[in-house]
C-alpha cells in the first residue's frame, strides 16, 4: 500500500473570513435559464409562486445561496429595464440577439427578479446597461429599486404595485465591456465606470456596492487601468471612491476554447487538461491581486469573479445559442478546486458567481422541458457539501509531498484541500483529481481536539457519470468511512472524488 499523503491543518489558527458571496450564482436571459428554469408563469401546472418555480427555489435555498446576478452577461448591455415593468401583457418584446436570436417578451423583469431573490433569501446583484444604455437609465433604475419617500421613480414603482424599496446591494457597471458590452478600450471604460458609478447614488441609508466590469482571464492591463482610475500607486483611497470592486471572468475548457468538446466525452488527457486549466485560476487571481495591491495596499477594493465555470459544446439537438450542457464528475471537481482557490484568496476575493444557475453552462440545476423534472447536478452537490465554509474563517492547510500527474502536456497536483472553522466546528474539503487511483490521506489536525460528526464523498463509477431525468441520483453524496487515530483523521479518497469531513472542536 502506498504511503498516505500527510496534510497538516492548524485548527486553532483561524485566518480571514471566507466571504459567503464567494458562493454566488448567475442567472442570465439565456436559453432556458430564466424561462423554463426559474420562471414558468402563473398558469403553469408546475408548482409556482407568482410564476416562479418552487422546486428550483427549494433546491437553491438548501445551498444557502447568498446572491444572484442578473440579467446578464451579454444580455445586460442590451436590456432596458423599463421594458420589464408594468402589466406583463403591455410589455414590449425584444430580440435576444446574443443568445439564440429569439424573441424575449420581458415577462420576467425587475419585480419578478426581486420576488425571486426574496423567495431565495438571496441578495440581488443587478448588472446595469453600459453598452447600449445611458447614465440616466441606470441612475433611474437604482432610484426605482432602492429609494424611499417620494420621487418620480418611487411614484412609478408604487404605480406598479410596490410601496417599499428593495435592498439591492450589488450593482455591476456593465459587463465584459472589452467584448460584447461595447468593445471598449480599458482607459475609455475606466472613465465610463467613474461616470456611471457617480450617478448610481446611495439613496437614504441604502449603500451600493458598485462593481466595475473587469478583465477577461489574465488581462492585468485592464485591471491596472481601473485601479489607476481610482487613484495613484499606493494611495490611501477615500470614502468617495467611485466603485468598490473590480471584476474578472474565467472559464474552463479542454483545448481550444472555440472548438468546444462535449461535456460527457473526454479522454484522460482532456481530463487532466481541464483540471489544469481550472487550477490556473489561482495564477490569474494572484496576478490581479498583485496589481490591485500596488494601488490599494490596504485592500479596500474587492476583487470579484462574477463569471466562472466550465464551457463545453451544447448537448446534441439543442439550440447552439442556449448553451445547454450536461454536468459530470469532472465539472464537480472543477467546482471544488475553484472553491478551494477562492478560499485561499479570501483577503482580496470578495465574490464569485458560477455560470450559470439553471440549464446553462455549469448549472446547479437542470429542468426537463418535456416532463418538468428537476435534476440536481454533481456541481450542485459540491456547493451543498461545502456550504458550511460560507462566512467561516479559513484554516491553514499544508499538503506535504502530495501526488502529482506528470505528462508531456500537463503537470498538476492531484490533491486539493481547504478547511475552515466557525461556531466551534470545522469543515475540511478534499478533492482527489486522479482519474483512476485512490488516495490515502492522513489529516494531522493540530491545536484542538475534534470529533468527526459526518464524512461524505461524491463520486461515481466513471468520471463521465452525470445525472438526468432518467437517472437523477447517479452522482450524489454518500457516507464515507474515516478513522480517528489520536489527532489524525485517516481518509481514503476514491478516484475522481470530492469529500467533506464535518468536525466538532473541543
Amino acid at each position: 500500500m502506498s504511503t498516505p499523503t500527510k496534510v497538516v491543518i492548524d485548527l486553532d489558527i483561524p485566518g480571514p473570513t471566507i466571504n459567503r458571496h464567494l458562493y454566488g450564482h448567475f442567472a442570465e436571459h439565456l436559453g432556458r435559464c430564466i424561462y423554463g428554469g426559474f420562471w414558468v408563469g402563473e398558469d403553469s401546472d408546475i408548482p409556482n409562486e407568482g410564476g416562479i418555480r418552487l422546486d428550483v427555489v427549494e433546491a437553491l435555498r438548501a445551498l444557502d445561496i447568498p446572491n444572484l446576478r442578473w440579467p446578464g452577461g451579454c444580455f445586460a448591455d442590451d436590456y432596458h429595464w423599463r421594458d420589464g415593468i408594468g402589466p406583463r401583457e403591455q410589455r414590449p418584446s425584444m430580440v435576444n440577439s446574443h443568445w439564440g436570436d429569439v424573441v424575449e417578451d420581458n415577462s420576467f423583469g425587475t419585480h419578478e427578479f426581486m420576488a425571486l431573490c426574496e423567495l431565495l433569501g438571496a441578495d440581488a446583484y443587478v448588472s446595469g446597461n453600459v453598452g447600449s444604455g445611458t447614465v440616466q437609465e441606470m441612475s433611474e433604475w437604482v432610484e426605482y429599486l432602492t429609494r424611499a419617500g417620494d420621487s418620480p421613480m418611487v411614484a412609478l414603482r408604487r404605480q406598479n404595485g410596490r410601496e417599499e424599496p428593495w435592498k439591492v446591494p450589488f450593482w455591476g457597471l456593465g459587463n465584459e465591456t472589452w467584448g460584447c458590452g461595447g468593445h471598449m478600450r480599458a482607459e475609455a471604460y475606466a472613465d465610463l465606470a467613474r461616470q456611471y458609478a457617480t450617478y448610481c447614488r446611495d439613496h437614504g441609508d441604502h449603500k451600493l456596492y458598485r462593481i466595475a466590469a473587469g478583465a477577461a482571464d489574465d488581462d492585468l492591463a485592464w485591471t491596472e487601468a481601473l485601479m489607476k482610475a481610482i487613484g495613484g500607486l499606493g494611495c490611501r483611497l477615500s470614502a468617495k471612491t467611485r466603485f468598490q470592486a473590480v471584476s474578472f471572468h474565467y472559464y474552463t475548457h479542454a483545448g481550444d476554447a472555440i472548438a468546444r468538446t462535449p461535456a460527457t466525452e473526454f479522454s484522460a488527457e482532456q481530463w487532466y487538461g481541464t483540471l489544469q486549466k481550472g487550477l490556473d485560476i489561482d495564477r490569474v487571481i494572484r496576478g490581479h491581486s498583485a496589481v490591485m495591491d500596488a494601488y490599494d495596499p490596504e485592500r479596500q477594493i474587492g476583487l470579484v469573479c462574477d463569471e466562472w465555470g466550465t464551457w463545453w459544446s451544447v448537448e446534441e439537438g439543442t439550440n447552439p445559442g442556449f448553451l445547454y450542457q450536461q454536468n459530470t464528475v469532472r465539472d464537480a471537481l472543477v467546482a471544488s478546486t475553484h472553491l478551494d482557490i477562492f478560499h485561499r484568496h479570501a483577503e482580496r476575493l470578495v465574490m464569485a458567481n458560477i455560470a450559470q444557475t439553471v440549464n446553462v453552462l455549469q448549472a446547479m440545476l437542470l429542468t426537463d422541458p418535456d416532463t418538468g423534472a428537476l435534476v440536481l447536478t454533481p456541481s450542485y452537490h459540491v456547493f451543498e457539501m461545502n456550504k458550511r465554509h460560507q462566512s467561516a474563517r479559513r484554516l491553514p492547510v499544508h499538503v506535504l509531498d502530495g501526488p502529482r500527474h506528470e505528462s508531456e502536456e500537463h503537470s498538476l497536483e492531484l490533491l486539493s484541500v481547504s478547511a475552515s472553522t466557525k461556531d466551534g466546528t470545522a469543515l475540511v474539503s478534499l478533492s482527489n483529481l486522479s482519474l483512476d487511483t485512490s488516495q490515502e490521506v492522513a489529516l494531522d489536525l493540530r491545536g484542538l481536539g475534534f470529533a468527526c460528526d459526518r464524512a461524505r464523498v461524491l463520486t461515481a463509477d466513471e468520471p463521465q457519470a452525470h445525472n438526468s431525468a432518467e437517472q437523477p441520483d447517479r452522482v450524489r453524496p454518500e457516507a464515507l468511512d474515516v478513522r480517528v487515530e489520536g489527532s489524525t483523521l485517516r481518509v481514503t479518497l476514491p478516484p475522481h472524488s470530492f469529500a467533506t469531513c464535518e468536525l466538532t472542536l473541543s
